[in-house]
């Protein structure tokens, strides 16, 4: 199973790991050379771990993460977003706001059984 997961969603991640390997939090803690308290915290999202305990943490429970770098959201090909989303807001308003109260194609009758 390949999920894409941002690393913001490290509690997530850490919780589902956990559950997919059946561990509790002390069984991972032992595992994981950390402590259940801290593993608590880390799924709860109160803490964020390093990169490198979080790798350490899904090895644990068995699991490996793969790096998936991806382009920047805000600059591409030169264009700022911003002014992207200005662009599709002006052709938008080419469109009709509102459908007309007329269809402009033939209404069929309901077939009965």
């Amino acid at each position: 199973m390949v999920a894409t997961v941002r690393f913001t969603d490290a509690a997530q991640v850490l919780g589902q790991a956990r559950h997919r390997a059946q561990l509790s939090l002390r069984e991972l803690g032992q595992r994981a050379r950390t402590s259940h308290s801290t593993l608590i915290d880390y799924e709860s999202g109160r803490k964020v771990p390093t990169v490198a305990t979080f790798l350490r943490i899904l090895q644990a429970c068995g699991l490996a993460a793969d790096l998936c770098l991806t382009p920047r959201v805000r600059q591409y090909d030169g264009i700022d977003r911003g002014e992207e989303l200005e662009a599709v807001l002006r052709l938008a308003e080419d469109f009709p706001h509102r459908q007309s109260k007329r269809p402009d194609h033939p209404i069929f009758g309901r077939i009965s059984d």
